[in-house]
């Protein structure tokens, strides 16, 4: 185990949050750092209407306070943690907040924010292991990944224990790196977390997420992708597990402003519980300019009780019809009838049947995290849900 490296260092990277031509509309707020010019919502904005907007109030309206997170990190050699000042994150990061929750988490993140390093040709044989663990109290976040060019790295952040959370997240990785990238959400019941992951992709860059939100009392994600150079590549899979009275929301824009990139979105959640309730919004954006592009988004949800809520919306936005393919697809539904008759014609019990088809549902994102340890609690917690749904259905 090794802990935060706090000594300074002057920026070496130029600003790449005007690198990149912004859009705004209803579905895509306009970038700023100025607190003023994210108001409060009311719940009827486009980009707020699926939020419970009271249970993120604290997050909404609280100034700084002397909450934090316990940091634990597992670091291979030549990677680095240290703390920075609010400058230097701004002048790093990809782009400004997008909505409230992640201009607070910047204006108010009353110890700075946190550089994650990786530099420039390293090729890591072990993981970048980070565990974010709340104490209580309300915490503001700031954090800035940088991987440098032609970098091979995973890094994978791990969030347990209970806060109310606001965080915003930078992540710009180099040309030509390859990069596995994973976040599991894995708090107390009791958790509030509002997030903005933003993350820049460089010219012939690689790059896998994974997000997988199993825990929280309300969770919402706002992930943002663009292109530095053509070339970029971007696969995102993300799971989410979501139980009665709990609410999960993950937003994704991905914007295809350079030409011949490629991006495949893949989420999928099961709801079980009264008051159950997920959002999955996925916007994909074709720039004029991003010809000889492909993207394919899906969204699946498996609902397994009675009183859940799954709202799924697929956007495309297409400005040229220069492109490879583009796609979208999104399903909710009970158990496939058809795959449970397959496995009690041979004998499987119904209870074990369902168990099977859920973990079927979420092996092929499990199996893409590439850290054995979190694969495993992941299958454990999915495990555990699957506990839940069949000691009711026994009683």
């Amino acid at each position: 185990m090794t802990t935060e490296t706090l000594a300074p260092r002057a920026a070496e990277a130029p600003n790449v949050a005007s690198a990149v031509e912004t859009v705004s509309s209803h579905l895509h707020p306009t970038p700023s750092w100025n607190l003023d010019e994210h108001p409060m919502p009311n719940g009827r904005e486009e980009v707020w209407r699926f939020t419970p907007v009271r249970t993120f109030r604290t997050l909404l309206t609280s100034g700084p306070t002397d909450g934090s997170l316990e940091w634990t990190t597992e670091l291979p050699d030549g990677v680095t943690v240290r703390r920075i000042d609010a400058d230097e994150a701004r002048l790093l990061s990809v782009e400004p907040p997008v909505d409230r929750i992640a201009a607070k988490a910047v204006a108010n993140a009353t110890h700075g924010a946190h550089l994650v390093d990786i530099p420039a040709e390293a090729e890591l044989a072990e993981p970048v292991l980070i565990t974010l663990r709340g104490t209580g109290g309300t915490v503001f976040d700031h954090v800035v990944i940088r991987v440098g060019a032609h970098a091979v790295a995973t890094i994978a952040i791990h969030y347990v224990g209970s806060a109310q959370y606001a965080n915003k997240t930078d992540v710009v990785v180099g040309e030509g790196a390859q990069v596995n990238l994973v976040s599991l959400q894995d708090w107390a019941d009791d958790t509030v977390h509002g997030s903005q992951v933003s993350l820049l992709i460089g010219r012939d860059a690689q790059v896998r997420t994974v997000q997988a939100s199993l825990g929280g009392k309300a969770v919402r994600i706002v992930e943002r992708s663009k292109y530095a150079g053509p070339g970029g590549q971007l696969e995102q899979f993300g799971l989410y597990f979501v139980d009665g009275g709990q609410h999960t929301e993950h937003r994704l824009f991905v914007d295809h402003n350079q030409p011949h990139t490629r991006s495949k979105v893949d989420y999928r959640g099961a709801l079980q519980g009264q008051g159950a309730h997920s959002v999955w919004i996925g916007d994909v954006l074709i720039r004029k300019v991003a010809e000889g592009i492909e993207t394919y988004e899906a969204n699946k949800n498996l609902v397994l009780t009675d009183g859940c809520q799954a709202d799924s919306v697929p956007n495309l936005e297409i400005e040229t019809g220069e492109i490879i393919g583009a796609g979208h697809s999104s399903t909710t539904g009970r158990f496939d009838d058809e795959q449970l008759f397959y496995l009690r014609s041979r004998g499987i019990s119904e209870v074990e049947a369902r168990r099977l088809v859920v973990h079927g549902f979420f092996v092929d994102i499990i199996r893409r995290i590439g850290v054995p340890a979190i694969e495993q609690r992941m299958l454990e917690e999915v495990e555990r849900e699957l506990s839940a749904v069949t000691a009711g259905e026994d009683a």
